[in-house]
């Protein structure tokens, strides 16, 4: 089940938190490093943030997060974590279907590391390309990815 979370909420930035620190150690070794951004990010850094995060529960359990962004009907996917737990389950094609699908948007946009093969591979199935690669100063070097909203392939269906 796909809900929306109150991440200004204590107790719901303390699930998202502890999502994205057991998913993004995962990412952080498979990319090879120690000092990955996404780590550092505080229960108060969610708890005050601008965007939007939607949740995947089983069994009443938050398993994933994804966290938006919409203006000018450009939709940015700025997280996608599924817990370890629950990796290999389908649970974050749902999760991009459903924000692909649940939305006024033109385009929707995400960004990652060029080494994360698996989150590009799951981009692609829903009709993402790459536009752009660069080299941010934490020196992980990234790719942007995007989709025009009437070219989304729906998994499900696919």
């Amino acid at each position: 089940m796909i809900t929306k979370l109150e991440h200004t909420d204590k107790d719901v930035a303390n699930q998202i938190f502890n999502i994205f620190q057991n998913s993004y150690k995962i990412e952080a070794q498979l990319i090879g490093t120690l000092d990955f951004p996404p780590l550092f990010r505080s229960v108060k850094d969610i708890e005050s943030s601008s965007t939007q995060f939607y949740g995947f529960s089983k069994n009443k359990c938050l398993a994933a997060v994804i966290e938006i962004v919409i203006a000018n009907k450009q939709l940015s996917i700025d997280s996608l974590t599924v817990d370890p737990a629950y990796f290999r389950k389908g649970i974050a094609d749902k999760l991009i279907n459903y924000v692909l699908n649940s939305f006024d948007i033109a385009e929707a946009v995400v960004e990652t590391a060029v080494v994360n093969t698996p989150a590009i591979n799951l981009y692609k199935k829903h009709g993402f390309a790459e536009f752009k690669r660069w080299t941010p100063s934490h020196g992980i070097e990234k790719l942007a990815m995007s989709v025009e909203h009437g070219v989304i392939i729906d998994y499900a269906i696919a």
